[in-house]
Protein backbone atom coordinates (compact mmCIF):
# COMPACT_ATOMS: atom_id res chain seq x y z
CA UNK A 1 0.00 0.00 0.00
CA UNK A 2 1.19 3.70 -1.26
CA UNK A 3 2.12 6.45 0.98
CA UNK A 4 1.67 9.32 -0.44
CA UNK A 5 2.36 12.97 0.90
CA UNK A 6 0.32 15.82 -0.59
CA UNK A 7 2.37 18.90 -0.07
CA UNK A 8 -0.03 22.40 0.00
CA UNK A 9 -3.27 22.14 2.32
CA UNK A 10 -4.77 25.32 -0.52
CA UNK A 11 -7.60 24.24 -3.36
CA UNK A 12 -5.93 21.53 -4.85
CA UNK A 13 -4.42 19.61 -2.20
CA UNK A 14 -8.15 19.51 -0.55
CA UNK A 15 -9.50 18.38 -3.45
CA UNK A 16 -6.77 16.03 -4.93
CA UNK A 17 -6.54 14.24 -1.00
CA UNK A 18 -10.69 13.90 -1.66
CA UNK A 19 -10.54 12.58 -5.54
CA UNK A 20 -7.84 10.07 -4.13
CA UNK A 21 -9.84 8.63 -1.46
CA UNK A 22 -10.53 4.92 -2.15
CA UNK A 23 -7.55 4.78 -4.55
CA UNK A 24 -5.14 1.51 -3.78
CA UNK A 25 -3.47 3.63 -0.87
CA UNK A 26 -2.23 3.32 2.45
CA UNK A 27 -1.49 6.84 4.06
CA UNK A 28 -2.48 9.97 2.81
CA UNK A 29 -0.57 12.97 4.60
CA UNK A 30 -0.99 16.34 3.44
CA UNK A 31 1.73 18.71 4.89
CA UNK A 32 1.06 22.72 4.82
CA UNK A 33 3.53 25.40 6.04
CA UNK A 34 0.78 27.23 7.32
CA UNK A 35 -1.47 27.39 10.61
CA UNK A 36 -4.38 26.20 8.98
CA UNK A 37 -6.06 24.95 5.75
CA UNK A 38 -7.31 27.05 2.94
CA UNK A 39 -3.68 28.41 1.34
CA UNK A 40 -5.01 31.51 -1.38
CA UNK A 41 -8.45 30.36 -0.03
CA UNK A 42 -7.82 31.24 3.46
CA UNK A 43 -10.39 33.15 6.01
CA UNK A 44 -8.96 34.81 8.91
CA UNK A 45 -10.32 35.11 12.50
CA UNK A 46 -10.81 38.62 14.85
CA UNK A 47 -8.70 38.26 17.44
CA UNK A 48 -11.53 38.81 19.74
CA UNK A 49 -14.09 37.18 18.52
CA UNK A 50 -13.44 33.74 16.28
CA UNK A 51 -17.51 34.07 14.84
CA UNK A 52 -15.99 37.51 12.88
CA UNK A 53 -14.53 36.20 9.89
CA UNK A 54 -12.67 37.78 7.17
CA UNK A 55 -11.74 36.01 3.68
CA UNK A 56 -8.17 37.79 2.90
CA UNK A 57 -7.54 35.97 -0.40
CA UNK A 58 -10.35 34.80 -3.19
CA UNK A 59 -13.57 36.49 -2.44
CA UNK A 60 -16.25 34.74 -4.73
CA UNK A 61 -16.23 31.79 -6.92
CA UNK A 62 -17.62 31.68 -10.40
CA UNK A 63 -19.23 28.95 -12.58
CA UNK A 64 -18.26 29.56 -15.92
CA UNK A 65 -20.76 28.41 -19.05
CA UNK A 66 -17.83 27.07 -20.74
CA UNK A 67 -15.87 24.30 -19.34
CA UNK A 68 -19.52 23.71 -16.76
CA UNK A 69 -19.97 20.00 -17.73
CA UNK A 70 -16.91 18.63 -16.24
CA UNK A 71 -17.38 20.91 -13.38
CA UNK A 72 -20.75 21.13 -12.16
CA UNK A 73 -21.18 18.07 -9.91
CA UNK A 74 -18.23 20.17 -7.65
CA UNK A 75 -20.58 22.80 -7.67
CA UNK A 76 -23.63 21.06 -6.67
CA UNK A 77 -22.14 19.01 -3.87
CA UNK A 78 -20.65 22.06 -2.62
CA UNK A 79 -24.47 23.87 -2.91
CA UNK A 80 -26.28 20.61 -1.41
CA UNK A 81 -23.80 20.80 1.72
CA UNK A 82 -24.24 24.76 2.16
CA UNK A 83 -20.81 25.40 1.82
CA UNK A 84 -21.57 27.27 -1.12
CA UNK A 85 -24.75 29.74 -1.60
CA UNK A 86 -25.54 32.26 -4.89
CA UNK A 87 -23.94 35.51 -4.05
CA UNK A 88 -26.84 37.46 -3.96
CA UNK A 89 -25.78 40.83 -2.52
CA UNK A 90 -24.79 44.18 -4.73
CA UNK A 91 -21.07 44.18 -6.14
CA UNK A 92 -20.29 47.41 -7.52
CA UNK A 93 -18.22 47.05 -10.71
CA UNK A 94 -18.35 43.72 -11.09
CA UNK A 95 -18.35 42.05 -14.89
CA UNK A 96 -20.71 39.47 -15.17
CA UNK A 97 -20.20 37.12 -18.21
CA UNK A 98 -23.17 35.49 -19.58
CA UNK A 99 -24.18 32.52 -18.49
CA UNK A 100 -22.05 32.60 -15.65
CA UNK A 101 -23.36 32.23 -12.12
CA UNK A 102 -21.04 33.41 -8.54
CA UNK A 103 -21.50 31.59 -5.12
CA UNK A 104 -20.17 32.80 -1.83
CA UNK A 105 -18.92 30.73 0.83
CA UNK A 106 -21.39 31.52 4.20
CA UNK A 107 -18.74 30.30 6.61
CA UNK A 108 -15.65 31.32 5.05
CA UNK A 109 -13.37 30.54 2.03
CA UNK A 110 -11.28 27.83 3.68
CA UNK A 111 -15.03 25.93 4.51
CA UNK A 112 -14.55 24.83 0.88
CA UNK A 113 -11.11 23.51 1.70
CA UNK A 114 -11.96 22.23 5.02
CA UNK A 115 -14.72 20.29 3.45
CA UNK A 116 -12.51 18.45 0.77
CA UNK A 117 -9.78 17.56 3.37
CA UNK A 118 -13.11 16.12 5.44
CA UNK A 119 -14.07 14.52 2.27
CA UNK A 120 -10.31 12.47 2.09
CA UNK A 121 -11.83 10.32 4.78
CA UNK A 122 -9.17 9.99 6.88
CA UNK A 123 -6.05 11.54 5.45
CA UNK A 124 -3.64 12.59 8.44
CA UNK A 125 -3.45 16.75 7.78
CA UNK A 126 -0.30 18.12 9.73
CA UNK A 127 0.40 22.44 9.48
CA UNK A 128 3.53 24.20 10.27
CA UNK A 129 5.10 21.41 8.38
CA UNK A 130 7.67 23.75 5.84
CA UNK A 131 8.81 21.38 3.06
CA UNK A 132 12.49 22.08 2.73
CA UNK A 133 14.04 19.59 0.09
CA UNK A 134 13.29 15.94 -1.30
CA UNK A 135 15.70 13.05 -2.07
CA UNK A 136 15.53 9.58 -3.20
CA UNK A 137 16.32 7.41 -0.26
CA UNK A 138 15.87 3.50 -0.94
CA UNK A 139 13.46 3.95 -3.73
CA UNK A 140 11.27 6.20 -1.98
CA UNK A 141 11.02 9.98 -1.23
CA UNK A 142 12.61 11.31 1.56
CA UNK A 143 11.30 14.54 2.42
CA UNK A 144 12.76 17.19 4.83
CA UNK A 145 11.01 19.75 6.87
CA UNK A 146 12.35 22.79 8.67
CA UNK A 147 11.14 20.97 12.26
CA UNK A 148 10.89 17.93 12.17
CA UNK A 149 12.47 14.48 11.09
CA UNK A 150 12.48 13.58 7.11
CA UNK A 151 10.12 11.50 6.43
CA UNK A 152 9.93 8.91 3.82
CA UNK A 153 6.55 8.33 0.76
CA UNK A 154 6.19 6.47 -1.85
CA UNK A 155 4.73 9.14 -4.06
CA UNK A 156 4.52 13.08 -3.36
CA UNK A 157 2.13 15.60 -4.62
CA UNK A 158 3.21 19.05 -4.56
CA UNK A 159 0.65 21.93 -4.88
CA UNK A 160 2.39 24.98 -3.81
CA UNK A 161 3.13 27.97 -6.19
CA UNK A 162 5.33 27.15 -8.78
CA UNK A 163 8.67 29.11 -7.48
CA UNK A 164 8.49 27.28 -4.31
CA UNK A 165 8.88 23.96 -6.35
CA UNK A 166 12.07 25.61 -7.66
CA UNK A 167 13.62 26.64 -4.23
CA UNK A 168 13.70 23.41 -2.94
CA UNK A 169 16.30 21.84 -1.79
CA UNK A 170 17.90 18.05 -2.68
CA UNK A 171 17.84 15.27 -5.27
CA UNK A 172 14.96 17.18 -6.79
CA UNK A 173 17.03 20.57 -7.99
CA UNK A 174 18.85 17.67 -10.32
CA UNK A 175 15.63 15.28 -10.86
CA UNK A 176 13.73 18.64 -12.36
CA UNK A 177 15.14 17.97 -15.88
CA UNK A 178 16.16 21.17 -18.25
CA UNK A 179 13.56 21.41 -20.17
CA UNK A 180 10.91 20.86 -16.94
CA UNK A 181 13.08 24.25 -15.42
CA UNK A 182 13.00 26.49 -18.12
CA UNK A 183 8.83 25.59 -18.40
CA UNK A 184 8.23 25.81 -14.46
CA UNK A 185 10.54 29.01 -14.35
CA UNK A 186 8.21 30.35 -17.11
CA UNK A 187 5.39 30.64 -14.72
CA UNK A 188 4.82 34.12 -13.52
CA UNK A 189 2.54 35.50 -10.48
CA UNK A 190 0.78 38.96 -9.73
CA UNK A 191 1.62 40.32 -5.93
CA UNK A 192 -0.93 42.05 -3.79
CA UNK A 193 -1.96 42.59 -0.01
CA UNK A 194 -4.78 42.45 1.91
CA UNK A 195 -6.32 43.96 4.86
CA UNK A 196 -8.75 42.62 7.28
CA UNK A 197 -10.73 44.94 9.73
CA UNK A 198 -12.43 43.33 12.63
CA UNK A 199 -15.17 44.92 14.63
CA UNK A 200 -17.02 44.68 17.82
CA UNK A 201 -20.49 43.55 17.14
CA UNK A 202 -23.22 45.77 16.98
CA UNK A 203 -21.04 48.28 14.73
CA UNK A 204 -22.47 50.12 11.77
CA UNK A 205 -21.10 49.99 8.62
CA UNK A 206 -23.47 52.35 6.23
CA UNK A 207 -22.40 52.07 2.39
CA UNK A 208 -25.45 50.83 -0.07
CA UNK A 209 -22.80 48.10 -1.22
CA UNK A 210 -21.43 45.17 -0.07
CA UNK A 211 -18.39 45.15 -2.12
CA UNK A 212 -17.14 47.24 -5.09
CA UNK A 213 -14.43 47.12 -7.35
CA UNK A 214 -12.09 50.41 -7.33
CA UNK A 215 -10.93 51.70 -10.59
CA UNK A 216 -9.11 55.52 -10.21
CA UNK A 217 -6.80 54.85 -6.50
CA UNK A 218 -2.95 53.69 -6.80
CA UNK A 219 -3.89 51.60 -3.73
CA UNK A 220 -6.58 49.79 -3.73
CA UNK A 221 -8.76 47.96 -5.68
CA UNK A 222 -10.92 46.05 -4.02
CA UNK A 223 -13.37 46.79 -1.00
CA UNK A 224 -15.70 43.83 0.58
CA UNK A 225 -17.98 44.69 3.66
CA UNK A 226 -17.27 40.71 4.18
CA UNK A 227 -20.00 40.17 6.45
CA UNK A 228 -22.65 41.24 3.79
CA UNK A 229 -20.99 39.72 1.13
CA UNK A 230 -21.60 36.64 2.88
CA UNK A 231 -24.97 37.05 3.43
CA UNK A 232 -24.37 36.92 7.03
CA UNK A 233 -25.55 40.01 9.11
CA UNK A 234 -26.77 39.37 13.20
CA UNK A 235 -26.19 41.60 16.12
CA UNK A 236 -24.34 38.97 17.79
CA UNK A 237 -21.35 38.92 15.16
CA UNK A 238 -18.80 42.01 14.60
CA UNK A 239 -18.60 43.06 10.66
CA UNK A 240 -15.58 42.43 8.89
CA UNK A 241 -14.20 44.74 5.58
CA UNK A 242 -11.74 43.31 3.67
CA UNK A 243 -9.41 45.47 1.59
CA UNK A 244 -7.55 44.37 -1.92
CA UNK A 245 -4.79 46.77 -3.17
CA UNK A 246 -3.81 46.77 -7.09
CA UNK A 247 -1.00 44.65 -8.09
CA UNK A 248 1.05 47.48 -9.01
CA UNK A 249 1.04 48.89 -5.48
CA UNK A 250 1.60 45.02 -4.03
CA UNK A 251 4.89 44.50 -6.63
CA UNK A 252 6.12 47.88 -5.44
CA UNK A 253 5.72 47.29 -2.43
CA UNK A 254 6.46 43.74 -1.64
CA UNK A 255 9.25 43.89 0.44
CA UNK A 256 8.16 47.10 2.69
CA UNK A 257 7.70 46.75 6.49
CA UNK A 258 4.13 45.19 6.52
CA UNK A 259 3.35 48.33 9.19
CA UNK A 260 3.81 50.86 6.76
CA UNK A 261 1.82 48.98 4.35
CA UNK A 262 -0.79 48.91 6.37
CA UNK A 263 -0.50 52.69 7.47
CA UNK A 264 -0.87 53.50 3.94
CA UNK A 265 -3.67 51.07 2.63
CA UNK A 266 -5.94 52.60 5.77
CA UNK A 267 -5.24 56.24 4.48
CA UNK A 268 -5.97 55.80 0.78
CA UNK A 269 -9.27 53.60 2.38
CA UNK A 270 -10.32 56.74 4.89
CA UNK A 271 -10.39 58.79 1.38
CA UNK A 272 -12.74 56.32 0.09
CA UNK A 273 -15.12 55.18 2.67
CA UNK A 274 -14.34 58.42 5.08
CA UNK A 275 -17.38 56.76 7.47
CA UNK A 276 -15.81 53.43 8.16
CA UNK A 277 -15.84 53.20 12.09
CA UNK A 278 -11.96 52.59 13.98
CA UNK A 279 -11.91 48.61 13.44
CA UNK A 280 -10.80 46.66 16.88
CA UNK A 281 -8.42 44.75 14.96
CA UNK A 282 -6.32 44.46 11.81
CA UNK A 283 -4.67 41.65 9.84
CA UNK A 284 -2.66 42.66 6.67
CA UNK A 285 -1.69 39.27 4.59
CA UNK A 286 1.12 39.74 1.74
CA UNK A 287 0.42 37.20 -1.09
CA UNK A 288 3.57 37.08 -2.80
CA UNK A 289 1.94 35.12 -5.21
CA UNK A 290 -1.68 36.19 -5.42
CA UNK A 291 -2.89 35.22 -8.43
CA UNK A 292 -1.16 33.21 -12.00
CA UNK A 293 -0.34 35.83 -14.98
CA UNK A 294 1.47 33.33 -16.64
CA UNK A 295 1.07 29.19 -16.05
CA UNK A 296 3.35 26.41 -17.20
CA UNK A 297 3.20 26.18 -20.82
CA UNK A 298 1.90 22.75 -22.54
CA UNK A 299 0.83 21.35 -19.50
CA UNK A 300 -2.76 19.70 -18.53
CA UNK A 301 -2.86 20.38 -15.00
CA UNK A 302 0.47 18.31 -13.73
CA UNK A 303 3.98 17.48 -14.31
CA UNK A 304 5.42 14.60 -14.01
CA UNK A 305 9.11 15.33 -12.40
CA UNK A 306 9.91 11.61 -11.43
CA UNK A 307 7.74 8.43 -12.60
CA UNK A 308 9.17 5.62 -10.54
CA UNK A 309 9.17 6.78 -7.71
CA UNK A 310 6.13 9.23 -8.47
CA UNK A 311 7.05 12.63 -7.93
CA UNK A 312 4.47 15.32 -9.63
CA UNK A 313 3.25 18.84 -9.27
CA UNK A 314 0.21 20.71 -9.97
CA UNK A 315 -1.98 23.60 -8.63
CA UNK A 316 -3.68 26.45 -10.44
CA UNK A 317 0.72 27.45 -11.70
CA UNK A 318 -0.16 24.85 -14.46
CA UNK A 319 -3.89 25.79 -15.24
CA UNK A 320 -5.39 28.94 -14.53
CA UNK A 321 -6.10 31.36 -11.10
CA UNK A 322 -9.83 30.25 -9.79
CA UNK A 323 -11.72 27.35 -8.33
CA UNK A 324 -11.89 26.22 -11.54
CA UNK A 325 -8.43 25.75 -12.14
CA UNK A 326 -7.11 24.07 -9.04
CA UNK A 327 -10.37 21.38 -9.75
CA UNK A 328 -9.08 20.47 -13.02
CA UNK A 329 -5.31 20.46 -11.64
CA UNK A 330 -6.59 18.46 -8.81
CA UNK A 331 -8.52 15.80 -11.25
CA UNK A 332 -4.99 15.80 -13.57
CA UNK A 333 -2.70 14.86 -10.45
CA UNK A 334 -5.18 12.12 -8.76
CA UNK A 335 -5.64 10.57 -12.38
CA UNK A 336 -1.73 10.50 -12.58
CA UNK A 337 -1.81 9.22 -9.28
CA UNK A 338 -4.53 6.25 -9.56
CA UNK A 339 -3.05 5.33 -13.30
CA UNK A 340 0.49 4.98 -11.73
CA UNK A 341 -0.63 2.68 -8.68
Amino acid sequence: MAQVLVVGAGLTGGACAALLRGAALGRIAVWDKARGAGGRMSTSRSARDAACIADLGAQYITLEAEGAETRRSFYEELLSHGILKPLTAPIEGMVVKEGSCNYVAPQGMSSVVKYYLKQSAGADVFYEQHVTGISLRDGKWEVSRKMGLPEQFDVVVLTMPVPQILQLQGDIVNIINESQKQQLESASYSSRYALGLFYEAGTRIDVPWAAQYITDNPCIRFISIDNKKRNIESPEIGPSVVVHTTVTFGSEHLDSDPAEVQQLILSHLERIVPSLPKPASIKCQKWRYSQVTKAVPNCLGQMILHSQPLLICGGDGFTFSNFNGCIDSAMSLAEAVKSHL
